[in-house]
């Protein structure tokens, strides 16, 4: 179960690594890298890591970071809870100055993600779920330039899901990476519904439109990494939506497994 203390450290990281992100947005230099795998690093991918890293550390609960240090399985095997973050989800999206990236933070206990925050730096909008059984709820608030208390969301927010499904059946498609096997998904989707509208967005704000009630469905049918997906699960099943295996609706994503890929999933 997430603390309120650990909620509030985490609501203020998201939020400070936003404007730390930003700060290099209207920059005309981004400093692109290039990674092992040939993914783009940028110095806002940097920024906001050690922004990040510097919040949540005093908690004492270790860091999975996409941009940190990826400690042996033997080692993070013996993590009960663990911090998962993505300080720059979308960075392809970043670097095309589209605006669609996010920040995320999850709070994983046993595997499974308990608290879960968005930000959208652009949009200066903030997602925070949270799937204690006890306190399953999550929101959406917008302008949001500082810390703001989870309060003060709940106050002035929407909870989420936030508006009735559209009418039209509607998928959220990936930006930067569809592929032929998610062309064929959408094809007997077709075949189940009619016509079917997708709705393409970059980073963690596909699952995010799933939990706002803007789309019935994310298929993922290619790879993605832990920190991808754990703070958009927690807020999509904090919102009454379900985040499972594409060939087996029954079992949810897992966290902290060996290989940190994820297997293809649905939100829905």
């Amino acid at each position: 179960m997430a603390s309120k203390k650990e909620l509030s450290i985490t609501i203020s990281a998201a939020i400070a690594a936003g404007k730390a992100i930003m700060e290099v947005y209207v920059q005309s230099d981004f400093g692109i890298e290039h990674k092992a795998d040939d993914s783009p690093l940028t110095l806002a991918d940097k920024r906001a890591h050690a922004v990040i890293e510097r919040h949540l550390t005093p908690t004492g609960i270790p860091i999975l970071s996409e941009e940190g240090k990826h400690l042996p399985y033997n080692e993070r095997r013996q993590w009960e809870r663990f911090w998962l973050v993505d300080p720059l989800d979308g960075t392809k999206e970043f670097i095309k100055r589209n605006g669609e990236f996010t920040v995320n933070i999850a709070l994983v206990e046993n595997g499974k993600p308990v608290l879960g925050v968005i930000y959208v730096p652009v949009q200066e909008r903030l997602y925070v779920g949270v799937t204690e059984p006890s306190s399953r709820e999550a929101w959406r608030i917008d302008n949001i330039v500082a810390a703001v208390s989870f309060a003060n969301i709940k106050e002035n927010g929407q909870k989420l899901p936030c508006m009735p499904l559209p009418g039209t059946y509607t998928v959220v498609g990936s930006r930067s990476h569809m592929n032929s096997a998610t062309g064929q998904y959408f094809e007997k989707l077709q075949e189940q519904h009619g016509k079917v509208q997708v709705v393409a967005r970059g980073s963690s704000l596909k699952m995010c439109l799933v939990a706002e009630g803007k789309a019935h469905e994310y298929p993922r049918l290619g790879p993605t990494m832990e920190w991808d997906t754990a703070a958009g699960h927690a807020i999509a099943e904090a919102a009454g939506k379900k985040v499972v295996l594409h060939n087996n609706p029954e079992k949810p994503l897992q966290y902290n497994k060996e290989d940190l890929t994820n297997p293809w999933f649905l939100v829905y």
